[in-house]
């Protein structure tokens, strides 16, 4: 909770004038207090009757607070241009707060309450910062697939309420419905996203500013596989018989997603699908309701929330020097940024699920629960992870190799904050596989 009020007394700072540098370190300290102060207790921690942490909040807890602040220094250009930065950074508090009281909930009532809060300061940011007119359209897209399958979780939350005569996530049971299945689960399905229901994500992310990419990729997705990890125990029973459905949809439609990958022209158009790929494999883990696919469901958002994430800060260093965003532009960049080229191959090879990253052990860890659930579905999955294989090294090559364009012979090699952002998104990518037992004890 000592987070939490540090974050609130951030606000009346940012409106009397602190400077942006200010709370961009306040932010980076905050996340080192918040990993040396927590005892790695595999117990839940009640903090109030409503609020309560274990390891799995946690984690994504310190996720949220490790993009927060990354986010700030990638968002330099919006303090040197001087376009309301200081209503900026009090978004990314509040969207701090909103995500941080999500994944603090024990309560249902009031997760669904700031689920539904922590899309207003991602529209506000979409909107009020993107670049290009067709932002509104974006951010309509995001708020009514959002909005139209939370009618139904609220229905959902009020027949579970009948039910059990309480909302406390721990006192749950098994409650066999499909009509409960699909009101609750429905909302996760479009968060996550689910193929068929993930049209809004694409759009989402080519219109918003770095700041709106990184925290969509980072953790607002991850929303949608915290929920299904937490609420599964409502849905064992429903979940044997429909899971299957599912588990199909998201490894079929991950292979076609990554098709359409190597179609995209658009840098952020194929980041933005690659992550729908991803997810779907994730979604399909948590679908076969064992220990071994809710871990490796887990590994998977923690390294592509940091692995999609400093995809999109590389999209956006190349976009700040063209101005575009097209791979044929974009082209020969080794030639001209050698040093950004390092960081182009370690983050690609990263979402390739290169060893060391931690890419590699969560897709792992899915496709043994996946095969250990149907071994028909061995097919899909080597599809899914040759393809994403390929997309990542057509995005490499595509910009690093070939002849560069005319427009984009004078600009900077790439400045400290730049690669100070990049190592933060790369080190803890690829460290925390080797210290892989402390996630091992979320679920």
């Amino acid at each position: 909770m000592m987070i939490l009020l540090f974050s609130l007394f951030l606000i009346p700072s940012v409106m009397l004038g602190m400077a942006y540098w200010a709370v961009s370190l306040i932010f980076g300290i905050m996340s080192f207090i918040f990993i040396f102060k927590f005892n790695f207790s595999t117990l839940m921690t009640d903090l109030s009757y409503i609020f309560s942490y274990d390891l799995m909040s946690y984690t994504f807890m310190l996720l949220s607070i490790w993009i927060i602040f990354l986010m700030s220094l990638a968002s330099y250009e919006i303090y040197k241009t001087g376009f309301y930065w200081q209503y900026f950074m009090l978004i990314l508090i509040f969207l701090f707060i909103s995500l941080y009281l999500v994944f603090l909930s024990l309560n249902l009532f009031m997760f669904y309450l700031f689920f539904e809060v922590s899309l207003i300061p991602t529209l506000l940011l979409i909107i009020g910062w993107g670049n290009q007119p067709e932002r509104l359209q974006a951010g309509i897209y995001l708020l009514f697939y959002t909005l139209l399958v939370s009618l139904p979780m609220m229905v959902g939350v009020f027949y579970v309420y009948w039910n059990f005569k309480t909302l406390i996530f721990n006192l749950f049971s098994d409650f066999g419905g499909l009509f409960l299945y699909l009101c609750i689960n429905a909302v996760f399905f479009v968060k996550i996203p689910m193929y068929f229901i993930h049209l809004w994500l694409p759009k989402a992310h080519v219109e918003a500013p770095i700041s709106g990419s990184m925290i969509l990729a980072g953790v607002m997705l991850k929303l949608g596989g915290y929920g299904l990890l937490r609420l599964s125990k409502l849905f064992i029973s429903a979940g044997l018989k429909y899971n299957l459905f599912i588990i199909i949809i998201s490894l079929l439609g991950g292979v076609v997603i990554s098709l359409v990958c190597l179609r995209q022209s658009d840098m952020k158009m194929l980041i933005a699908y690659s992550s729908v790929a991803h997810m779907g494999l994730a979604l399909s883990g948590i679908m076969t309701l064992s220990v071994l696919g809710f871990y490796g469901a887990l590994v998977l958002m923690l390294s592509h929330g940091l692995c999609s994430s400093g995809l999109f800060c590389l999209a956006n260093m190349s976009y700040e020097r063209t101005h575009s965003r097209s791979i044929y532009l974009n082209k020969g960049l080794l030639n001209l940024i050698p040093s950004v080229s390092l960081w182009w191959f370690l983050l690609c090879s990263s979402n390739m699920a290169a060893p060391p990253s931690l890419n590699l052990l969560g897709e792992i860890l899915l496709i043994s629960s996946l095969v250990a659930y149907g071994a028909f579905l061995k097919l899909l999955l080597f599809l899914s992870v040759v393809l994403s294989a390929v997309y990542s090294l057509y995005l490499f090559s595509f910009t690093q190799h070939g002849q560069f364009s005319a427009g984009v012979l004078s600009f900077s090699s790439g400045d400290i904050r730049e690669f100070l952002l990049l190592l933060l998104h790369w080190v803890p990518l690829n460290l925390l596989s080797i210290k892989a037992e402390l996630i091992s004890l979320c679920v």
